[in-house]
């Protein structure tokens, strides 16, 4: 009897050991309640977490990040113009990667990039990852053109909470609506705890092979950063995940920087710290900006939309630039809402259709608060997930704000008139009554 009570009670360790295991555990921030991951973190010999991205010019090159376990000494990548014929792979080039390594829940981790030069402009290539015993699928990327001819990207606000079972339907939608889209816009707050490593694989798994086929272009938030003595620190998982160009602020690498695609020069502001100086940086890259549009992302808005007033800063030091060099289009989150106006120039009516800079604050996840109505607003919602696909032709762009079902919630054009405030058209035919919290599902009141 002892030796058959000792086995059984050997059995239940076991079996308690295979539940901790295999159930990895994530804290929720609004209830402090332990909810379990849906998805395995843990790194093994097999590339995950795959993104693209750019560090250089998006004509000529790409660049590629991926996790393995410590296990993997070789990393390494291989690149091959794309053909009909699986015999491209014969043409395959290989690049050794870098590598560096990381600790957090899961276990130990390392992050490998590869930046593909040399590349020819306006041509699909097909890349892997891996070691030479482990590889990723062979994944499709096509380079920019050096000439401007019509490209769509998509911009995704707050991401947060819930990444795996809700988040996932809006990337997937946006990626449905716009396969061909050039890069996406994350403007911040991709997950909710900056060092769960669990919530980072959610936001990778949702995403999958999108974030492996389609350059990721993201801005961090508040959830990106821990306080320590209140002074923020960006999460340690951010450099290793996303190598982006080092050409901003030295003291904000990989989250203050800018991309020229095509004929549009896109920026991204770190609006966590570092305020004033990045004021200084933007004067400086948009006085010599060669691009026809300027596009801007970050995470706090300029304009609350929701009634709060920890952001009045961004308007001192960086809205008389955005009217300065006449920005085109700002895309911000922060606020878990939807709202979308405009910056009007000194003398001008509020209804005439010249406009400035255009303000844009939406959310993709489902974290949702309420909305406090401001003039400047044209357009706004509440509890509702939405994705954003721009197209830029020449002097045109629209812009679509689209819910995870597929309407299409916000439209307007752009045109563009050298000298002039831009001419803005709002395309209201597609307008059906704005999504409140008291016209749409809620949870349900416990």
């Amino acid at each position: 009897m002892p030796l058959k009570r000792g086995l059984i009670g050997l059995f239940i360790k076991f079996f308690l050991l295979f539940l901790f295991i295999t159930v990895r555990i994530a804290w929720s921030q609004e209830k402090g309640a332990l909810v379990a991951s849906p998805v395995n973190a843990v790194p093994s010999p097999r590339p995950d977490r795959i993104v693209l991205s750019w560090v250089a010019d998006p004509t000529t090159s790409f660049t590629v990040t991926w996790r393995t376990n410590n296990a993997v000494k070789t990393p390494k990548a291989e690149v091959a113009v794309a053909d009909a014929s699986p015999l491209f792979t014969q043409q395959a080039q290989e690049v050794l990667a870098e590598t560096e390594s990381i600790k957090t829940e899961s276990g130990a981790a390392l992050y490998h990039q590869v930046t593909f030069q040399n590349l020819k402009p306006n041509t699909q290539y097909a890349y892997r990852v891996g070691d030479g015993t482990y590889w990723s699928e062979w994944y499709q990327v096509k380079t920019a053109n050096n000439q401007p001819e019509p490209f769509s990207f998509i911009y995704l606000g707050d991401a947060q909470n819930e990444l795996f079972s809700l988040w996932s339907r809006t990337i997937r939608a946006a990626y449905a609506a716009a396969p061909q889209a050039k890069f996406i816009v994350h403007t911040g707050d991709l997950i909710n705890h900056a060092e769960a490593d669990a919530e980072w694989q959610e936001w990778f798994s949702a995403g999958s092979f999108i974030h492996a086929t389609i350059p990721s272009l993201p801005t961090p938030g508040n959830h990106e950063y821990t306080r320590t003595v209140g002074i923020p620190t960006l999460t340690r998982l951010w450099q290793p995940q996303f190598t982006l160009p080092s050409n901003g602020i030295k003291d904000l690498k990989d989250t203050n920087y800018y991309v020229d695609y095509q004929n549009v020069r896109i920026i991204s502001l770190n609006s966590m710290m570092h305020v004033p100086a990045q004021a200084d940086w933007l004067e400086k890259i948009l006085k010599n900006n060669p691009q026809q549009w300027t596009f801007v992302f970050f995470h706090y808005p300029v304009f609350s939309t929701s009634g709060r007033n920890e952001i009045g800063h961004l308007e001192k030091h960086w809205k008389p630039i955005f009217d300065k060099y006449q920005v085109d289009l700002v895309m911000q989150g922060h606020e878990h809402n939807y709202a979308r106006g405009t910056n009007l120039p000194f003398g001008v009516n509020y209804r005439d259709n010249q406009t400035g800079t255009v303000y844009v604050v939406s959310v993709s996840g489902p974290k949702m608060y309420e909305l406090t109505p401001e003039p400047w607003m044209n357009r706004t919602a509440e509890n509702t997930q939405l994705y954003q696909v721009i197209t830029v032709n020449n002097d045109q762009v629209l812009f679509k704000a689209i819910t995870v079902t597929g309407e299409i919630y916000d439209q307007f054009e752009l045109r563009k008139k050298p000298g002039q405030p831009n001419t803005l058209i709002n395309i209201k035919n597609s307008w059906n009554p704005e999504r409140h919290f008291n016209n749409t599902l809620s949870k349900p009141q416990n």
